[in-house]
């Protein structure tokens, strides 16, 4: 804890000061800072700091990579250092991200971040929610604990309360994070989620047909909030200030609820519908084509921002269907990235280089890969290709198998074994390993010019 209270003060001096913070958060890996002013920030120090891995700016956000779990701890001692202001961090890769991301950027890149910024708040959620899950799938099997589900049903029903529950209230939870991330008020993007969710819409017929509680999921709860945010903007902006306190939240509820039920829920359940079943055909029907395709082109999309949209798709995928074929299918391409950082390792002489790759690897067959692809192979050039080829191979064979997880996102690599479906676990990590193999024999025979020291 000494070296985390250490680096959280060093990056304090290395922004400015908690004055110059105007919002501080993290994620699994990454601080996330925007400050006031750009010009009180050493970005030089903050690179060279021990600890920050790498460091990159999106937006008007400053994220330094610290590691997985660090970047809690890290956030944390730096709000303790604080004197009574919040703020906001997430966590980054490397000084060649910054440079990657400006490259590569797609025009629709901004838009797709702040999209899945309504989700990143909740992946602890859904991480205990998959791995509880996962935990209730081994107790239920006789070939493992034997009658333990016959003779503790209490126990598993407990468990399975408590795997469940973060889908019973999804789409408040969406509503509240989508409210603050298009910066309206939360309380109310949490009414109108509860709106749309309401069983008494069962009893209402509109237009000659029952209304459908919770009908369009994620897709239309945030189609609802947007539209309740700029209404409340704008009545902000038009009604008298001694009475808007009042009338703002009364006509935003009353207008939007309206547009919600008449118009946008329908919306809503077209597209979410549409995405549950486009994406389960494509997975189903494709087989190993479509596996490979979908697999080796994730890390192009990480470069480009993109990846960031296939958020709500994950979700639409557990919410229709109670599983989720499309992440074991996206996380191969971490293994194949794997694959090609291990020859890398064993061919090169770079001993800095080794030494990035040591530090990357463990968390990269943790699913996080961000420290390897701006760190190792995207600089290098054909091993970034080689592990998109290795990738490819293992998405295509996940694909083949049908292997599924319980999770929507926030768990890949080998840790997403403990949410895979029962039955499918050995093919998942069977996978993993043709993805690594695949990546790895790419890379040896692709080769690439080994840095100088």
């Amino acid at each position: 804890m000494e070296k985390t209270a250490v680096l959280a003060s060093d990056i304090l001096q290395g922004i400015g000061g908690e004055k110059n913070i105007r919002r501080l958060e993290n994620c699994m890996t990454r601080v996330r800072v925007e400050v006031q002013d750009d010009g009180q920030l050493d970005l030089a120090r903050l690179k060279k700091l021990p600890g920050v891995s790498g460091y990159v700016k999106q937006g008007a956000q400053h994220q330094l990579i610290v590691g997985p779990g660090k970047a809690a701890q890290v956030v944390d001692a730096m709000r303790a250092l604080m004197i009574g202001e919040s703020a906001e961090v997430l966590g980054d890769v490397d000084r060649n991200k910054a440079q990657a991301k400006a490259k590569y950027k797609a025009p629709m890149s901004d838009a797709l971040r702040q999209l899945a910024n309504v989700f990143i708040p909740l992946i602890p959620a859904f991480i205990a929610s998959g791995l509880i899950t996962g935990i209730i799938n081994i107790l239920k099997r006789p070939d493992i604990v034997g009658d333990f589900a016959t003779h503790y049903p209490n126990l598993l029903g407990i468990l399975g309360i408590f795997g469940s529950a973060v889908f019973a209230i999804m789409n408040i939870l969406v509503g509240v994070n989508a409210a603050k991330v298009y910066g309206g008020s939360m309380a109310m993007g949490g009414v109108m989620a509860g709106i749309l969710s309401s069983p008494q819409l069962a009893q209402i017929t509109l237009f000659g047909e029952a209304l459908q509680p919770g009908r369009g999921g994620v897709i239309a709860v945030l189609l609802v909030v947007a539209l309740m945010c700029w209404v409340e903007k704008r009545l902000r902006s038009l009604l008298p200030g001694s009475i808007e306190l009042i009338l703002n939240p009364l006509l935003t509820t009353l207008i939007t609820g309206t547009l919600a039920i008449v118009a946008l829920q329908p919306l809503g359940g077209w597209i979410s519908e549409a995405i549950a079943h486009g994406a389960s055909m494509a997975i189903d029907r494709g087989g190993l084509l479509v596996g490979a395709v979908l697999s080796g082109t994730f890390l192009p999309l990480v470069l480009t921002g993109l990846h960031q949209g296939l958020v709500p798709i994950h979700v639409e995928l557990v919410q229709a269907h109670g599983y989720n074929a499309l992440l074991p299918i996206l996380s191969m391409a971490g293994m194949g990235q794997v694959g090609a950082a291990i020859a890398i390792l064993l061919k090169t002489r770079n001993e800095r280089l080794k030494k990035v790759i040591k530090g990357a690897l463990p968390v990269g067959l943790l699913g996080i890969g961000e420290p390897l692809i701006f760190g190792v192979t995207l600089p290098l050039g054909k091993p970034f290709l080689a592990a998109c080829l290795g990738g490819a191979m293992g998405g295509a064979l996940i694909s083949y198998w049908k292997v599924a997880t319980v999770i929507t996102f926030g768990i890949s690599g080998l840790p997403l074994a403990l949410t895979i479906v029962t039955g499918k676990v050995t093919l998942y990590l069977l996978g993993c390993l043709v993805a690594i193999i695949a990546g790895f024999l790419f890379t040896w025979l692709l080769g690439f010019h080994d840095p100088e020291e």
